[in-house]
């Protein structure tokens, strides 16, 4: 789950929802980008689905005593959350085994930011170095360089997603979430070349520009939330509350910076 608090509810947004709209962001870009025509939807499918592994636990948040907030992504328990990761990469290698492997060197690539990694996670990424040489075994003969592109797009377009999620539509940049204020580090020569990052700006509160330019054209996406007022929460607790809160949703342009 992604979270933002604006003081009178928590604006929540299912990680599968996220997921969705970078598959959107993703048909948008130049098709440069893709490198192999053949591989084009097989990459979509992962861009798409990369987080499919979070629905059910998205289905029922839980709360977080210590902090007063429902769980997020980023600190929800761990062992859960590995083990629905690898749920969600079976879903989708019944899909497309090229697009699991997209979603598993995604998730073992997590180890870059634990400099501590618990010994769960160390196991884990152990597992999908496994899996990772049972697909590539699978699939036959697997271009590396071109998997590497695949990859570092995904986790492009999963920035891209996060950048509108985390943030306060609009927000200027010194007010934006901290990991993307700067630019986007994983994709650091992806796009250009060179040594500089894509970078993202708001224009007013529903336009996100992106520079370089990376987009075919400008064009609009939607994402679904649900806005839980605090209040409900503390009446029927946090796994009622969001159930009974309507979808919103939400309309936003890309355009090229």
């Amino acid at each position: 789950m992604i979270i933002r608090d604006n003081g009178q509810e928590f604006i929540m947004i299912a990680q599968h929802e996220h997921g969705l709209l970078s598959g959107v962001i993703a048909r948008h870009f130049q098709k440069r980008f893709f490198l192999a025509p053949n591989r084009y939807e097989e990459v979509i499918v992962a861009i798409s689905e990369h987080d499919r592994g979070w629905i059910k636990l998205d289905d029922t948040p839980i709360w977080n005593d210590a902090e007063s907030v429902p769980f997020t992504f980023v600190d929800y328990p761990l062992l859960p959350k590995l083990a629905f990761y690898q749920f969600g990469i079976e879903e989708v290698e019944k899909l497309s085994p090229y697009a699991a492997l997209l979603c598993s060197l995604h998730f073992a690539s997590f180890s870059d930011m634990l400099p501590s990694a618990p010994q769960e996670f160390t196991d884990f990424c152990k597992e999908e170095q496994n899996r990772q040489q049972q697909l590539k075994h699978r699939l036959g003969v697997v271009d590396e360089s071109l998997l590497q592109a695949h990859f570092r797009l995904l986790q492009l377009c999963d920035d891209l997603s996060l950048y509108v999620c985390l943030n306060e539509p609009g927000a200027a940049k010194a007010d934006e979430h901290p990991w993307f204020r700067s630019g986007f580090e994983k994709a650091k020569g992806f796009v250009s070349g060179g040594a500089d990052l894509p970078v993202a700006r708001w224009i007013g509160a529903k336009e996100i520009a992106v520079s370089p330019p990376v987009f075919e054209h400008r064009f609009s996406a939607s994402l679904r939330a649900k806005h839980v007022p605090k209040p409900l929460i503390k009446e029927l607790g946090i796994g009622r509350a969001y159930s009974e809160t309507e979808w919103t949703e939400h309309e936003f342009i890309f355009s090229n910076g």
